[in-house]
């Protein structure tokens, strides 16, 4: 399940439940807002998971163009093998359940209206999010909140993501103020990844990637070693250097900021 957080030996997925450690740990992006901007902010996420999951899951698990060509590939080379082979096809199935469970009517019903149905509800929701956030850097003024955090969420695979079917795509980017929206987000908190790679183009990501990683595997190594020295060294009290992690904006961070996407 992701998105997952990591604090030290604590491992938490699913956005709720991350928040809710975030704000037990004093991080609350919402601590400004007013009482009618956080009821604004339920009912705008309660809006996105009506309207706009379904027809992303739609996007990526139920087309059967974008689910071969993208979604299986991609989300296959990043599974074990033999669960590769399996589970791809389970989380597909189960995308399509829950589209027919929430917006299928009593059996039996036409797949191809659901379809309509789905899209036409996740373009009139985007519509409204673009309304919303008018000519606004964030949707509660110039400080993201936990309502752009989801929204971003929701968008960004939508806006990126290269699919051979892009009806929802089309859409969005029509609407300049969500597509300035999630550039800005990706350019202020996710620069290794502002270009936007596509699955084609994720393999040079991923190369780039490791070779980071071992150049910091190296340098960790390097202080482990003159740790090791001055630890043995009678001149010098023993102290334990920090050792680096690299983090996926590909700078330091705190275990706090470890979030996966």
């Amino acid at each position: 399940d992701v998105p997952v957080l990591i604090s030290e030996d604590i491992v938490i997925s699913q956005p709720a439940k991350i928040l809710n450690f975030l704000r037990k740990q004093k991080y609350n992006a919402d601590y400004e807002l007013s009482a009618k901007q956080g009821a604004d902010t339920l009912a705008y996420i309660a809006l996105l998971e009506e309207k706009l999951l379904p027809a992303l899951l739609h996007t990526f698990w139920v087309e059967a163009e974008n689910y071969c060509s993208v979604t299986k590939p991609w989300f296959a080379s990043r599974i074990a093998f033999p669960l590769s082979l399996y589970l791809p096809g389970k989380m597909s199935r189960e995308a399509l359940n829950r589209i027919l469970l929430t917006r299928g009517g009593p059996p039996p019903y036409s797949l191809t209206e659901v379809e309509a149905q789905i899209y036409r509800d996740a373009k009139e929701c985007l519509n409204l999010l673009s309304k919303r956030l008018g000519t606004s850097q964030f949707f509660f003024g110039h400080t993201p909140t936990t309502l752009d955090a989801f929204v971003f969420g929701f968008l960004a695979p939508i806006y990126k993501v290269c699919f051979p079917r892009v009806q929802l795509q089309e859409h969005l980017k029509q609407l300049p103020n969500l597509c300035r929206f999630c550039d800005d987000i990706l350019t202020c908190y996710f620069r290794l990844t502002v270009a936007g790679h596509s699955p084609a183009g994720q393999d040079t990501a991923d190369a780039n990637l490791q070779k980071l990683t071992q150049l910091v595997n190296k340098e960790s190594n390097l202080i482990e070693k003159m740790d090791d020295n001055l630890r043995k060294s009678p001149q010098h009290p023993p102290r334990k250097l920090t050792t680096l992690k690299l983090a996926a904006g590909g700078e330091e961070s705190s275990p706090l900021s470890r979030l996966s996407p």
